[in-house]
């Protein structure tokens, strides 16, 4: 039993970082230009955009690896929330085309965001299952 939740968890994290370091990497190419314009337009300072590289860069990084997997989990969890004030709170209680929620790519990575941060690493991983923080 054991073995397979392990191996859960290492599908789950190993998943979840490489679709959000696919969108950190696509950062990185095109700059956080449109992130710093946002977050002016609510009132806060443009260079909080940069902090989008730890969120969408290092954070899926750490959780592929399986080091300081909870934080890095729970960073992840805090960039999409911001993601979902910032772009998609129009659309929070919308349906899609096909009658899905209209933010189901979000919330399927903020809810397993928090699995991850919950479930921790596994055995599976280059902290272990004895790291604190795994």
């Amino acid at each position: 039993m054991v073995r397979s939740d392990d191996t859960g968890k290492l599908v789950l994290r190993v998943v979840l970082g490489v679709l959000i370091l696919l969108h950190g990497i696509s950062k990185i190419s095109s700059g956080v230009g449109g992130i710093a314009g946002m977050l002016s337009s609510h009132g806060l300072p443009g260079a909080l955009a940069y902090l989008v590289y730890i969120g969408e860069v290092l954070a899926p990084v750490l959780l592929i690896a399986g080091i300081y997997t909870r934080p890095a989990a729970w960073i992840v969890v805090i960039n999409m929330l911001v993601a979902l004030w910032l772009v998609h709170t129009k659309d929070l209680f919308a349906l899609g085309k096909n009658g899905g929620w209209a933010l189901e790519l979000q919330g399927m990575f903020l809810f397993a965001a928090v699995a991850v941060a919950f479930l921790g690493a596994g055995r599976f991983s280059v902290g272990g299952t004895g790291g604190r923080y795994n």
